[in-house]
Formats: C-alpha cells, sequence, structure tokens
C-alpha cells in the first residue's frame, strides 16, 4: 500500500508559474533574478497557506538552477533542481522560528552563513514563523543580516510583521501576500480533480473556496476531508453536511415566510434546523450574512462583494427585489443584537424564536423612510384629537351675587375652581366635542364676562386658538383671582412661637420622606426674625447651609402658604459657634483609665506588676 501524501504536498507549486493568487510576487521575483538584482534579506508577509514559504523555496532553487530558462524559471532538470526536489540539497536551511527562537540557535546559525556553498551560487537561509523569535535573538541576528556574504540570501517568513523589530523590517525587502480569491482557489481545485478523476459540482467547490476564506493551504485540506468522506464523489449536498453549513434553501425559505408574516411556518422551519443539530448562533450568523447579501444585490455596483454560489445568484437578485432596503437594514440590526445577547440567554432555542418572531411582524412594527439622509420610525397614520370634557357656559345674571338665589360667594367660588379643574382633566371615554372661536345667537350673550360685578381689573385674553372657548375660563380665571385677593388680607403675623410652629411642621414633612440628613441639619439652624416679612436662619457651617438650600424652593412654598404671606422671604448666614476653641469634654482611653486607677489605687499597680500583666490598650 502506497503512502498517502495530502494534496497540499503532493501539488505544492515548484515553479513561479504554478503559484496561484500572487502574480504581483513571483513576476518581481523573476524579474530580480534575470536582471541579477537579487537583495540579501527578504521578508515574505501575509496570511496562512498562501505561499509564503512555497514562493521562498522556489527562489532558492530557481537562484541555483545550472540551466536557468529565458523567463526566470528553474529548469527542474539539472543536478541541482533534482536534488532540491528531493530534499537532499545542502545549499537550503530552514529554521523553524517558533522551536528555535533563543539566541544560541542564532549564534549557530550565524556561524554556518561564515562557510561558502560546495556546490551552486548561493546558500539560502529560509527562517519561518520569524516574528517568534526573542528580543535578544534579534539582535544578535542584526549584523548578519546587514552585512551577510555575498553568497547568503535570508528569506524570512511570518503571518505577523507588526511583531518585527524595526531594525529588522529596515534591513529586508519586504513583500506582502495577499488572500487567494474565491475564483482562483475554485479553479486550482478543479484542476486537482481533473488529475485525480473526482467528480466535482462546481457548487461544491465554490462553498470550500468560501470556507477556506482565502487560504489555498485549508481548501486542499477540506478538500481531502470530504473526497474521503463522499467516497470521490463531491457533490454540494454532501459538502455542506461535511462543513456543517445550513443551506441557503432554508433561508430562502424562512424570508419568504417573514415576508407574508407566516409565524408557523418560519418557527417549523426554525425547528427542523435545530433538529439537524445546528446551533442557534450559527443560525444567527448565517441569516445575517444571507441578508447583507439581499443588500448587497439590490445595488448592480456592488454586486461584485457578493460571494455566494452561482447558481443561486439569481435567486438572491429576485428575491432582494422583493424586499425593501427598510426592512433588510432593521432586520441586520435585530439579528446583530440576537448574536451578540446569545451567549447570556438560558433559554437557547426561545432566544432565536423571539428573534423570528420580530422579524415576522417587522414590517408592522417599523417602517424606514428616507428623509432627507436620515432615518426615522413610522409615525401614526392619523392623530386622535384628545378629549376633554365639555364646560358648561357660566350665564351672565345667573348665580350672580346680586340675585334672589344666588348661594354663597365662597360656594360659588368653589363650585367655579371645581368646573376648572374639571375641565383640564382629558376624558377618554367621552368624544371630543368641538369648540368654536366665537358663539354666535342667543348663546353670544350667555357667555359675555359680567363686569358690572367684578371688583379686579378685567386681563386682556390670549388670543384664541382653534378648539378653545375663551368666555367661560376668563370667567372662572377673573373668580378665582378675586378670591385669592380677598383671602390675602388675612395674614398670619411673623412671630417666634408661630415661626418655630411652621418651622417644625416643615421637619415632620422632611422626615416622613426619609430624609434624615436634612431633618438633622434643620433641628440643628437657629431662627431669627428681621422685619415682619423676612427672618434669618443661622448655621455654623457650609455643610449645613447646603441641606437647607437645597429644600429652598419647598420650604419658601410651605412658609407662604402657612403664614398666607407671598412677600415672606428668609436669608441663610453662617456664624461659628464662639466657644469652638474651648476643650472639649471626651472620654478617656484604655491606657488613661488605667492610669488613673492606679493613681488613686496604689495596689492595683502592684498587682499587675506582681502577676506579670500585660493590658490591652
Amino acid at each position: 500500500m502506497d503512502n498517502f501524501i495530502v494534496s497540499a504536498r503532493k501539488y505544492r507549486p515548484q515553479t513561479f508559474n504554478t503559484v496561484v493568487g500572487q502574480a504581483h510576487i513571483t513576476t518581481t521575483l523573476k524579474n530580480a533574478i534575470k536582471n541579477k538584482q537579487l537583495a540579501h534579506a527578504f521578508l515574505f508577509c501575509g496570511p496562512r497557506g498562501v505561499g509564503k514559504t512555497t514562493c521562498a523555496r522556489i527562489l532558492a532553487k530557481t537562484i541555483n538552477c545550472e540551466k536557468l530558462q529565458e523567463d526566470g524559471e528553474a529548469c527542474n532538470q539539472c543536478d541541482s533542481c533534482t536534488s532540491f526536489n528531493d530534499g537532499g540539497s545542502l545549499n537550503i536551511h530552514e529554521l523553524d522560528a517558533a522551536s528555535n527562537n533563543s539566541v544560541d540557535d542564532i549564534r549557530t546559525l550565524t556561524e554556518q552563513v561564515r562557510f561558502a556553498p560546495q556546490a551552486g551560487k548561493y546558500k539560502v537561509y529560509i527562517i519561518d514563523e520569524v516574528h517568534m523569535l526573542s528580543t535578544a535573538a534579534f539582535n544578535a541576528f542584526l549584523k548578519t543580516l546587514e552585512e551577510p556574504p555575498p553568497y547568503a540570501i535570508f528569506i524570512l517568513a511570518t503571518t505577523e510583521k507588526h511583531k518585527i523589530l524595526p531594525t529588522i523590517l529596515s534591513r529586508c525587502q519586504i513583500f506582502d501576500f495577499k488572500r487567494i480569491t474565491p475564483n482562483d482557489t475554485v479553479e486550482h481545485l478543479q484542476e486537482i480533480c481533473d488529475k485525480e478523476k473526482i467528480a466535482s459540482d462546481k457548487a461544491a467547490l465554490q462553498v470550500i473556496a468560501q470556507k477556506s476564506e482565502g487560504c489555498m493551504r485549508d481548501a486542499l485540506s477540506i478538500l481531502d476531508k470530504i473526497v474521503s468522506f463522499t467516497n470521490s464523489e463531491l457533490s454540494y449536498k454532501n459538502t455542506l453536511e461535511h462543513l456543517n453549513i445550513l443551506d441557503a434553501d432554508y433561508y430562502f425559505k424562512l424570508i419568504d415566510a417573514m415576508l407574508e408574516e407566516d409565524l408557523a411556518t418560519a418557527l417549523l422551519l426554525y425547528d427542523d434546523i435545530n433538529r439537524k443539530g445546528f446551533e442557534g448562533d450559527l443560525v444567527l450568523n448565517g441569516f445575517a450574512e444571507f441578508i447583507r447579501n439581499l443588500l448587497v444585490c439590490r445595488d448592480e455596483k456592488i454586486t461584485g462583494l457578493l460571494e455566494v454560489v452561482e447558481s443561486f445568484k439569481d435567486r438572491y437578485k429576485a428575491t432582494a427585489q422583493k424586499v425593501s432596503p427598510a426592512w433588510l437594514i432593521s432586520a441586520l440590526n435585530i439579528l446583530n443584537e440576537a448574536e451578540i445577547n446569545y451567549k447570556g440567554a438560558r433559554n437557547k432555542k426561545l432566544h432565536i424564536e423571539l428573534t423570528l418572531i420580530k422579524l415576522t411582524y417587522l414590517g408592522q412594527a417599523v417602517e424606514l423612510v428616507n428623509d432627507p439622509g436620515t432615518l426615522k420610525k413610522k409615525q401614526a397614520d392619523t392623530a386622535k384629537p384628545v378629549a376633554f370634557k365639555n364646560i358648561r357656559p357660566i350665564i351672565a345674571g345667573q348665580n350672580t351675587p346680586g340675585s334672589k338665589t344666588a348661594t354663597s360667594k365662597k360656594a360659588q367660588q368653589t363650585q367655579d375652581a371645581r368646573l376648572m379643574i374639571e375641565s383640564s382633566i382629558p376624558v377618554q371615554k367621552e368624544a371630543a366635542t368641538p369648540y368654536h372661536r366665537k358663539p354666535e345667537g342667543p348663546a353670544a350673550s350667555a357667555v359675555k364676562p359680567d363686569t358690572a360685578t367684578s371688583t379686579a381689573p378685567t386681563a386682556t385674553p390670549p388670543p384664541a386658538t382653534p378648539g378653545t372657548t375663551l368666555g367661560a375660563l376668563s370667567k372662572i380665571r377673573r373668580q378665582i383671582r378675586n378670591q385669592t385677593n380677598t383671602t390675602n388680607n388675612t395674614s398670619l403675623l411673623l412671630t417666634p412661637e408661630s415661626l418655630g410652629e411652621a418651622w417644625n411642621r416643615y421637619i415632620e414633612l422632611l422626615a416622613d420622606q426619609k430624609n434624615h440628613s436634612a431633618v438633622t441639619n434643620f433641628k440643628l439652624a437657629q431662627l431669627r426674625i428681621t422685619d415682619s416679612s423676612s427672618f434669618e436662619i443661622v448655621v455654623e457651617s457650609n455643610i449645613q447651609q447646603k441641606f437647607i438650600e437645597q429644600e429652598r424652593a419647598a420650604l419658601v412654598e410651605h412658609l407662604q402658604s402657612f403664614f398666607n404671606n407671598h412677600s415672606l422671604s428668609y436669608t441663610i448666614q453662617i456664624e461659628e459657634p464662639q466657644d469652638s476653641n474651648t476643650p472639649k469634654e471626651r472620654p478617656l482611653s484604655s491606657r488613661e483609665q488605667y492610669q488613673k486607677m492606679a493613681e488613686r489605687y496604689p495596689m492595683v499597680k502592684e498587682l499587675k506588676e506582681r502577676l506579670k500583666l500585660a493590658l490591652d490598650y
């Protein structure tokens, strides 16, 4: 039984022309060889599996080829090329810096550089994963890398160029390798399938190319696994099953159900997906990528960004025309948020189902509208008017203070105030009644203000607006103002007793509000009356002043209401206590208590010394 060789090694390129997807690198190297302008140090950097080490080996073989071709390629027939292909050449030295990253390893390498090649022109040193070298190893390598012998060429390869010291970068000729495109990967895989006589489906090769993410080595490894799994039959269905990828047909069915707002179908589809063993985060990520592809399909300028199987492209474009960009953008936001919160969800299945419910009824919930470059939420289609109670008009001459049937003035004012309060409360059960700017006909005389019985000057009413009436409201305002003017005449005198009572009542209010800090500071404050409508609050510190100042608005309202005096005011004065410098009594410490006890009772001290007691101070 022959030893099996994986495709990544079996079909490793042997010439520059067979390198896939790196034409900008291979062309430069071939021209440098033909023009004899080789640098003494190269740095190959780029993603994994794109041909860095392969190009380094081809370069080492080509520059030592005895029969170099006109296009700069090696002949693969001379003794030098044959020994390179068989792995027996003495002119190439490979060092894995991941496991040989010490200073001693680099010193051993620099000692070998002193010996000239026995056969061939150059000795090539390939250091793979060079970013793994330690700082001391880099520093030991600097001098040799800067001025090597004329026959020595160094090729450094790395996937993380940013980890290499700038002093190393400045001494090398840098080549940046790029990811291999899906089309180049598919073509290379198809060539291998033809050579190995593997029945392959192009859709399956495209899925492998997308899964490899531009890494040819990964693509070849996936190909070997699927061929072994399917017995040399590479089909689209088997590829999806082996790579654990959900078929895009499920996503098409899901979005059709969501556009029709068919929640039952959407949940049944997800249940089928869940039974096949696909994780929820995989479903969310795949559906988000599907929505992204639909969004890309809507604009012909960016259709090149669409990375899907060719057989599905027409279906993507047809589906994209049925969905609005607003829906797609909102769906992407919902899926992104669901994927972020997936790990924190206890019930994973319920979390996915809630996301599907949101997407199913997304058309009813939110509509995005293009409005001068902004995105706004959908507004209500029709604005419903707020329903208010009808205000009973006050007829002039009816129930006035001069009429025989009039009630008491206080009862009338109470009733008018109640009407005004009720008129300001919206009632949802009653239908809205349209109001007119000005009543016409007999009702016009009924709503005229009674100027004959009014004792206060009449204020000019505000301009009328649609949906309001002014006659009854202005009447009520004037009557309430008259009541206020009459009650303001009887105000409570400001005395130490009344002020202390009002102050204590406010402290009780603060205590009911659980504001204990303010209660303490209010109790410590002293009150000093300055005149009939003002007083001073004397405090001892700025902190006490701030606590009282925080309650200014509520305190002023309370005091003015208590004394029935709207001109009442106060000021806050800070006065330090006069006896602040006098020493205050403090409790004695344990040591001081013992000393006093020993002075008064000497036997206590003698007892302590005889028993060798130690006091816990």
